[in-house]
């Protein structure tokens, strides 16, 4: 974990072992240079000049080659006064400048760090300096010092103090003690090689603890006695934990680096050093943020997720990796952090979920932190997430043969928070898919807290509560779902979600019917293998039909991508092969399990607003209930409607009578399916009576004579059984047809010669089927007949029954291949599908459906040589290849057909690249998050993709509340150069460029024709180029400042509200960015409402700057721009004031009066008129945050107090805090402000009142607290 921008990381597992108390850190020079100490070579240098000497040759030999230790052995033995000369010159020396900034820091931070949860400090340095005990002094961190040769046992139970290795400088002027410190070569031999009480020391310390070295440089001579001393312990075997050390590298310098620390034996964790300087602010920062955290304990934690809440994971980078601080405090195990994260306002995107949080991040040194404890042997293969990880043992399933119900284990606090955080994104079709995507099934706790929500949400609604939905919507836009969206979670709370990873088997339960029968268990186990679900996938859209539209979704598909499959798969095939004596008899015995299988999968139809009762999919997946080639089983789900069929027609054999009434209930059913069953069972001979079917046909308005879903089973019907209608029934028949169909069946808008063409071909069909039954037609009719047929002399009854489908398919091998088709099979070789892909596309129709994308899916080289052969012919399928890019760009796919087919893609015409150019950019990006080759191609086909002349388009909307706003994000990120712009940040991130690295040449030229006003369509691009403006004036300022910053201005408010909307997507504090844009930033507050979807984080980011320290703002600027702000953004800043202090964690007293204080009485609005409960409501949370500072807080904020609407949650953690009890007076005042007399008390209020009364009896006689608990009493639940 990053603690600082641009510091060190941090390995999990040594924040996990100094969790746990295990990391010993050894302290060298490094951490005394803020005082002004020298290193070992400053000290050598200072000796010689306190003594008044240079050095020998022969001692500059050995300083020259950085042994410092021997030079010193050498000038003592030279020195007049010998030893004590150069240990007094040595004292002289080391005299810290202890008035200059810093210079006790970083040693405040170390004991801090060092000491554990239970109080022991364990630190070990090889200073000789007393600055430690300086530090200790002055921040109140006394400690018992050891100084050589006295050591402590390094274990746990025999050592709480600061080892002093080499000895420590003593206060007052003492030979002795200087006599015993460990500085020269000699000194060295004696305690590490002669009387070896460091080197024992060394090795029992390494053997108990991780070590963990700071300030010591790769070469220092300290550093390697340390180490051979340790050499030697491994070459008799022993084994250590690993240690580390901090170490400083200059920029590109890292590999060579890595490899000298572990030719030592340690692992590095290096900080950059700019070359040429001393600055080690990097260190020496990251050390106080970790102390700090650390101090801070869990508030720490929680600290670096309101800080980071807002963010989206995507702009995290290695110079600044937020998102592994956020993952380092959330796995916290006390759930605090996590429970922070849920609460936060607004909403944590969902991105976290589907990026970091589902991101195999962890590996088997993690396991600990996670309470895992792991075996011996490391298992390198071992990956794991935040959101899918091992679980403890007390957590975890028992191993078992048996048992009553769900045997997953047990969430964990960090699992339950991150699923209530979840549940405010119920709106939001992503969640959905990510489940489904999972398996679809829920742990036994979430479809709780889920329902809880719809509940809730339900209620709400119907006691037209608008005012609470709104404010939940403020929160989390995405948390109230709307009908669709509760469709789909209908469907997977009831465990209609099919899963992709259970895969259950016909064949097991075919041999078991063979052995045992029918039985009822094994009746209700095909029941169950046939029983219907839904498959959801991730929607695809190319055009901006669907991502652009204003209004509300209206169907499923605009949501997710689904399909209707049954729970087993390839039904179709294991059927055939089912066929057998032993299935065939029993087929009688389950036809009303098939029948209520096929109404469940209907009624799943009808819930996706697939189905009703004049139309379903059926016609289209099945287009015959008689068996027919043109059934090509490409849809399991229809294989119901076969075994209904196959079931009556095997009950018709042995019960004719059964059959016939199960037929006549069939046609009662909803569903045009069930009419086509009772159709087809009226085509058979002596099952239903033409007076009855011809009734069935005429009803309501003749619509299943007419109706497409119907018809093949019509014109069967008239064939087959045409010829035994006589009398009224036939006249009855005829007449209908004659009528024609009705013309509430069709469009309104068909024009009068294509509405007149149609009634001549329905009626002429019906008419010509009728005719070939045997049939005399009557007088009428036949006349009709022959008008129609010499008017229409072309017609003619097709000799394959291809007339009475709606729709018809072919594919190569079939009888009618070379007849025109509606929809085609795609061939599945190269040759075949040259051919196929050169015939024009038929004409679009509802449910039009072919198998190219398939092919695409699962034969990509022959898909894609096939559109290369017609490429190098001119033939650019602009349809076909759209979907083949549909196809590519999916996950496993992207990166093998950007290998192979980007060279192709680059000789795509520009007016095809137009045509589709949804589909290739959607592709680029894709494909530009992980690909490692034809960079150059990628950076050709963006700027082609830039150069044409797309339509800017109408853009996203948004409604809230019946309100239409135009949403520059949503727009941006669903166009083609929104897309292409992503690919180009994308490309230039997988160089992870440093600071002031400057943008590379290749991509600068693009970035800034993308900033240029005039074009319109690039507006997309600067919406994005403004999302990621922290990244850009890092890495290239002088560029930022020129090109990026001045749209930030407003004197252009549709580029200012667009740039700023990209921004405030993911907005974080960074001090020079700041200042530079400074002008632009407090003039936003004055653009409020402009700022559409994004205008909360406005205010939260605006006062979490006035809260300060901001460098460059003034209080009056400050105050000027949140006096601006309108109602709701004062409510935003309210809300941002008291989060921010919650987060201060131990430091919240302090807080308060440094930062909140200041910001209330000197920068908040002096108005009465602004207050309102939801401020009210923020400003109690910030009086109870203030803790030790709640009198204060209180006093200060009282007169902006009024009740508040929902005063649960405060009434909560004011009893939670201990406040009543402590400040008895002021929590009165506050309850009496805060709860007037809303519908429902709080829970808590009566044990809030009853610590008051405890406190301070008094009360019970005080006119308020009276009303209070009378209050509790009548309301209270």
């Amino acid at each position: 974990m990053q603690f600082i921008t641009n510091g060190p990381d941090i390995p999990d597992t040594l924040l996990q072992a100094h969790e746990e108390g295990r990391v010993v850190f050894f302290c060298g020079a490094g951490i005394s240079y803020p005082a002004g100490l020298p290193g070992f070579k400053g000290l050598v240098d200072d000796i010689y000049r306190l003594n008044g000497t240079a050095p020998s040759d022969i001692e500059r030999e050995a300083f020259d080659r950085e042994q410092f230790d021997a030079t010193l052995d050498l000038l003592e033995r030279r020195l007049p006064g010998q030893r004590l000369a150069l240990r007094r010159a040595l004292a002289q020396a080391l005299k810290p400048k202890l008035r200059r900034k810093g210079a006790i820091d970083t040693q405040s931070a170390l004991l801090r760090l060092a000491r554990s949860r239970e109080g022991s400090l364990r630190l070990v340095t090889t200073n000789f300096d007393r600055v430690f005990h300086t530090a200790a002094k002055r921040t109140g961190q006394a400690f018992q010092a050891y100084a050589a040769p006295m050591l402590p046992i390094p274990k746990n139970s025999r050592w709480d103090g600061l080892v002093y290795l080499h000895g420590l400088l003593p206060e007052k002027a003492d030979d002795t003690a200087l006599n015993r410190l460990v500085v020269t070569s000699g000194d060295f031999g004696l305690a590490y090689l002669t009387e070896r009480w460091a080197a024992r020391f060394v090795s029992e310390l390494f053997r108990n603890y991780v070590v963990c070295f700071v300030g010591y440089s790769i070469n220092d001579p300290v550093l390697r006695y340390m180490m051979d001393a340790l050499a030697a312990d491994r070459m008799l075997g022993e084994i250590t934990p690993q240690a580390w050390a901090l170490g400083d590298c200059e920029p590109a310098q890292e590999q060579r680096k890595t490899i000298e620390w572990e030719a030592k034996g340690v692992t590095p964790i290096l900080y950059t050093v700019p070359a040429g300087s001393h600055d080690h602010s990097a260190l020496h920062q990251t050390l106080h943020a970790w102390a700090d955290t650390y101090r801070d304990g869990v508030q720490g934690k929680e600290a670096i997720v309101i800080k980071h809440a807002l963010a989206r994971p995507q702009d995290s980078t290695r110079q600044d990796d937020f998102v592994g601080r956020m993952l380092w405090a959330l796995s916290d195990k006390s759930g605090l952090p996590a429970k922070r994260f849920a609460d936060f306002n607004p909403a944590p995107s969902l991105d976290w979920l589907l990026e970091p949080f589902a991101q195999e991040r962890f590996d088997h040194g993690d396991l600990t932190r996670f309470g895992v404890p792991p075996q011996g042997e490391v298992d390198t293969k071992l990956r794991f997430s935040l959101i899918r990880r091992p679980a403890p043992y007390d957590r975890a399933a028992s191993m078992l043969l048996a048992s009553g119900g769900i045997t997953g284990s047990q969430w964990d606090d960090v699992m339950f928070h991150l699923a209530r955080w979840l549940v405010r994104h119920l709106d939001d079709p992503r969640l959905v898919i990510w489940i489904a995507e999972r398996g679809g099934q829920l742990h036994d706790r979430w479809p709780w807290l889920i329902e809880h929500e719809l509940d809730r949400f339900a209620l709400l609604e119907r006691e037209g509560k608008t005012s609470e939905l709104d404010e939940i919507r403020l929160h989390a836009p995405k948390a109230v779902p709307g009908p669709l969206m509760r469709t789909l979670w209908r469907l997977l709370l009831s465990g209609r979600v099919k899963s992709p990873w259970h895969d259950p088997d016909l064949y097991r339960w075919k041999g078991r019917l063979k052995r045992e029968g029918l039985t009822a268990t094994l009746r209700l186990e095909l029941r169950e293998l046939l029983a219907p679900k839904v498959v959801l996938k991730k929607p695809f859209r190319w055009g901006e039909d669907d991502a652009s539209s204003a209004d509300e979704p209206t169907r499923i598909k605009q949501l997710v991508d689904w399909e209707l499959a049954l729970v087993t798969d390839h039904v179709h095939s294991a059927l055939r092969d089912l066929a057998d004596e032993h299935w065939t008899s029993a087929l009688p015995e389950l036809l009303d399990d098939f029948q209520q299988l096929l109404r469940d999968a209907l009624d799943l139809l009808r819930e996706l607003s697939e189905a009703d009762d004049h139309s379903d999919r059926s016609h289209w997946d099945l287009p015959s209930i008689t068996p027919h080639w043109q059934n090509r089983g490409f849809r399991d789900w229809v294989s119901l409607i076969e075994l209904l069929r196959d079931a009556w027609l095997a009950v018709r054999t042995n019960d004719s009578a059964r059959a016939t009434r199960i037929a006549h209930s069939w046609f009662e059913l909803p569903y045009p399916t069930f009419k086509r069953l009772a159709l087809f069972a009226a085509s058979q001979d002596g099952c239903i009576p033409p007076e009855q079917w011809v009734d069935w046909l005429v009803t309501e308005g003749a619509w299943w004579l007419w109706s497409t879903d119907t018809g093949r089973e019509v014109f069967r019907l008239l064939v087959l059984q045409g010829r035994h209608l006589a009398g009224a029934t036939q006249e009855r028949l005829e007449v209908a047809i004659l009528a024609g169909p009705p013309r509430e069946m069709y469009r309104d808008d068909l024009e009068a010669d294509r509405w007149h063409d149609l009634v001549a071909r329905s009626v002429w069909l019906h008419l010509a089927k009728l005719n070939t039954s045997g049939l005399a037609l009557g007088a009428l009719a036949a006349a009709r007949l022959g008008e129609i047929s010499t008017a229409y002399p072309q017609w003619q009854l097709a000799t394959n029954e291809r007339d009475e489908f709606s729709h018809w398919m072919s594919g190569t091998g079939d009888p009618d291949y070379e007849d025109s088709r509606d929809v085609d099979i795609a061939p599945r070789k190269r040759q075949g599908l040259v051919q196929w892909l050169t015939k024009p596309p038929p004409e679009r129709r509802p449910f039009y459906e072919d198998t190219w994308r398939d092919v695409c899916r699962t034969r990509f080289f022959h898909s894609l040589f096939a559109l290369c052969d017609l490429a190098q012919n001119g033939v650019w399928p602009a349809g076909r290849w759209r979907e083949a890019l549909q196809s590519w760009a999916e996950e496993g796919m992207v990166l093998r057909s950007w290998r192979y087919a980007a060279p192709l893609v680059q000789t795509m015409p520009d007016a095809v690249l137009q045509e589709i150019a949804h589909g290739v950019t959607w592709w680029l990006e894709a494909a530009s998050k992980s690909i490692n080759r034809h960079e150059g191609i990628m950076l050709e086909l963006c700027r082609r993709v830039l150069g044409l002349p797309l339509e800017a388009g109408a853009g996203s909307r948004i409604i809230r509340n019946g309100v239409e706003t135009y949403d520059p994000v949503g727009s941006a990120i669903n166009h083609p150069i929104g897309h292409v712009t992503q690919a180009l940040i994308n490309l230039w991130f997988k160089q992870n460029p440093n600071d002031n690295d400057l943008l590379p040449a290749d991509i600068k030229p693009i970035f800034t024709e993308l900033c240029d006003v005039q074009v319109d369509r690039f507006r997309h691009s600067r919406v994005l180029l403004g999302s990621r403006l922290i990244a850009f004036f890092r890495v290239d300022r002088p560029w930022t400042e020129q090109h990026l910053l001045p749209l930030f201005i407003w004197s252009n408010p549709v580029e200012a509200k667009a740039v700023w909307e990209g921004f405030l997507w993911s907005p974080r504090l960074y001090q020079p960015l700041l200042t530079a844009f400074k002008s632009q930033f407090l003039d936003s507050a004055n653009h409020y409402a402009d700022l559409g979807e994004h205008r909360q984080q406005f205010a939260a980011f605006l006062t979490y700057a006035a809260l300060g320290p901001t460098e460059g703002y003034s209080v009056d600027e400050f105050r000027a721009a949140i006096g601006a702000l309108p109602q709701e953004g004062l409510e935003e800043s309210a809300q941002a004031l008291s989060q921010a202090l919650e987060g201060a964690a131990d430091q919240r007293e302090d807080y308060w009066k440094n930062r909140a204080l200041p910001f209330w009485q000197q920068i908040w609005p002096k108005s009465r008129d602004l207050a309102s409960p939801r401020i009210a409501e923020s400003l109690t949370r910030l009086v109870i945050a203030a803790r030790g500072e709640f009198p204060a807080a209180l006093a200060a904020v009282q007169d902006w107090l009024q009740p508040i609407e929902h005063p649960h949650y405060v009434v909560h953690l004011l009893h939670e805090s201990g406040l009543c009890r402590r400040f008895s007076t002021e929590a009165m005042l506050l309850l009496n402000a805060v709860i007037a007399d809303q519908q429902w008390a709080p829970r808590e209020l009566g044990q809030c009142l009853d610590e008051i009364e405890q406190t301070a009896p008094q009360f019970a006689h005080d006119s308020r607290y009276q009303r209070l608990r009378e209050y509790s009493r009548k309301r209270g639940l």
